[in-house]
């Protein structure tokens, strides 16, 4: 009894907007309390109205009231909370803002524990006993809390819909079956809704299953992601490297300039200066038989004149040189300036290929496969054989599209790309990126492969599939089998005589697939491709061919 007067002592100081125990008290002019930010909140909501009233009794006030903390109130309920949490363990627990609360509890609600189908109600622990003990009740049917029970009641009739229509794709109540539904699919709600789990489960499934694969993808994107950041650091590097190389070629070479320069000027320079001191000792030379010869010219004594005449020096033959334009090194300047020029367009147009290949540089997720042939073609490459790498058991025909193995040797000329020992060939050109193409064969003996340009050319390591630059799909004996670096998997798919094959360079993808009504899928390659792949087939089997189409 003391237990439940202090439940009803602490409803009472509750407020009644938060409905938990008073924070801040205060008392308006009606005499009821509230938390003070809660009946502020609530009267700046009615700012519209302009009048302030009580949420409980409505009275109104004007002007608004003066809000003053209620302290004698404010003790009380810190003295009723030090006992709540004393005898917290006794106490049952209060519905909050998320909880659903009972719908027969006065003043406080209790958290409800269940909801009643029949009585459209919810029941806190206390509350709902009845429908435990009672005959009466037990029929009832008891759902978890719920605050949407009105939803369940028929607009029209006011009673619980159990039912469904089919037609109309609603819930409806018995009445609605008889009246408006009358003549429609109507079920049970509780078949519909085993009807339905049915296609939950499936729909459900379904989406666990995209659920993980997507995450697979996830996954594999974080790895394409991981490569891409890291080709692109490698390949800043890399070129970094090689512009820096380039830079210090040309800085070279214009060291190599200066110094060249700097030498010819030093040798020229040096040849003037010899030059000039032999013309300044010429003049001077000169100048004193100038004296000697304007003395003599001035002698009064003419037998003097005469007998010094003789003596007089011969003149020394004079230094001679030919002067050239005012054009000493304009001509390598010129020459400099030629070369930036050529070096200029160079640059332009290589720096043209780059932009495009970064342009096709695809760092992105390939495409999933297509899944119809229709779908493949759109992909599809046309392939010619390469006569440089033709074995010579093997004519080539029809454009060199089409391969046949023969009984006489061919008078192929050398060639180091040549197969000498396996009667297989190369297509000449290297396959693009993502590209499909169909492999015609008959007889037995034929291979189906993609291989790499340095792939061996002699010996038993040359055939496709026994090395590991070639992945090859073999037809021999009635079966089919496929063949990488001497690895082999038997296919248990018989294929038709038309094989498909499906590539995706960037993607590290190569499928092959039996052509017919259908496609279907023989044997998939997921690796990382580290080079250009050019496609390959081998004929061994005198009059078997293999065809590109």
């Amino acid at each position: 009894m003391a237990q439940q007067g202090f439940q009803l002592d602490q409803a009472k100081f509750c407020c009644s907007i938060c409905l938990d125990l008073l924070k801040d008290p205060v008392a308006i002019p009606c005499g009821h309390s509230y938390c003070m930010r809660c009946i502020k909140s609530f009267w700046d909501g009615e700012e519209e109205k302009k009048i302030p009233s009580c949420p409980q009794c409505r009275q109104i006030f004007t002007p608004r009231p003066v809000l003053v903390r209620n302290t004698m109130l404010a003790d009380l309920v810190e003295e009723l909370k030090k006992t709540e949490v004393q005898a917290a363990p006794a106490d049952p627990c209060y519905a909050g803002p998320a909880d659903v609360g009972c719908d027969f509890c006065t003043g406080r609600k209790m958290k409800a524990i269940k909801s009643c189908l029949q009585c459209l109600a919810s029941f806190c622990q206390q509350h709902l006993q009845p429908h435990y003990d009672s005959p009466t009740f037990k029929i009832h049917k008891l759902v978890d809390p719920s605050k949407n029970l009105q939803e369940i009641i028929c607009s029209h009739h006011g009673e619980v819909m159990k039912m469904f229509c089919r037609t109309d794709q609603q819930c409806i109540c018995y009445l609605c079956s008889v009246e408006e539904h009358k003549g429609h699919d109507t079920v049970s709600a509780a078949a519909e809704r085993k009807e339905r789990q049915r296609g939950l489960g499936e729909s459900q499934q379904e989406v666990q299953q995209r659920i993980q694969d997507r995450e697979k993808d996830v996954k594999v994107l974080q790895q394409e992601v991981k490569a891409i950041n890291h080709s692109a650091d490698e390949a800043e590097r890399d070129n970094e490297e090689i512009f820096n190389q380039l830079i210090r070629l040309i800085e070279k070479r214009s060291s190599e300039v200066k110094q060249h320069i700097r030498a010819l000027q030093k040798a020229e320079v040096s040849q003037a200066e010899e030059l000039r001191e032999k013309l300044e000792q010429e003049i001077t030379e000169l100048r004193r038989k100038d004296a000697v010869l304007q003395q003599l010219s001035h002698t009064e004594d003419h037998i003097q004149f005469l007998q010094s005449y003789p003596s007089l020096p011969d003149l020394s033959e004079s230094t001679n040189f030919n002067v050239r334009p005012l054009r000493y090194f304009e001509d390598v300047t010129a020459a400099v300036s030629e070369f930036s020029y050529q070096l200029q367009d160079i640059l332009s147009e290589e720096w043209t290929k780059m932009s495009l290949t970064l342009a096709d540089v695809d760092v992105l997720l390939s495409p999933a496969e297509p899944k119809t042939r229709a779908g493949f073609l759109k992909h599809s490459h046309e392939i010619t054989m390469d006569p440089n790498t033709v074995n010579k058991w093997l004519l080539l025909s029809e454009g060199n599209r089409k391969a046949t193995c023969v009984f006489v040797k061919q008078s192929y000329f050398a060639h180091l790309d040549r197969f000498t020992d396996m009667s297989q060939v190369l297509s000449k050109e290297s396959l693009p990126g993502r590209c499909y193409w169909e492999v015609e064969r008959s007889g037995k003996g034929v291979r189906v492969a993609v291989a790499y340009k340095d792939i061996t050319r002699t010996g038993d390591i040359s055939r496709f599939g026994f090395n590991e630059k070639s992945w090859s799909l073999n037809y021999q004996n009635n079966s089919w089998t496929f063949l990488h670096n001497r690895i082999e998997t038997p296919l248990s798919v018989s294929p038709s005589s038309r094989i498909g094959v499906y590539l995706d360079h960037t993607a590290g993808r190569l499928s092959f697939y039996s052509v017919s009504d259908t496609m279907t899928l023989l044997h998939r390659v997921q690796t990382t491709f580290t080079q250009p792949l050019y496609a390959g087939i081998g004929v061994w089997d005198i009059g078997a061919t293999a065809e590109f189409k």
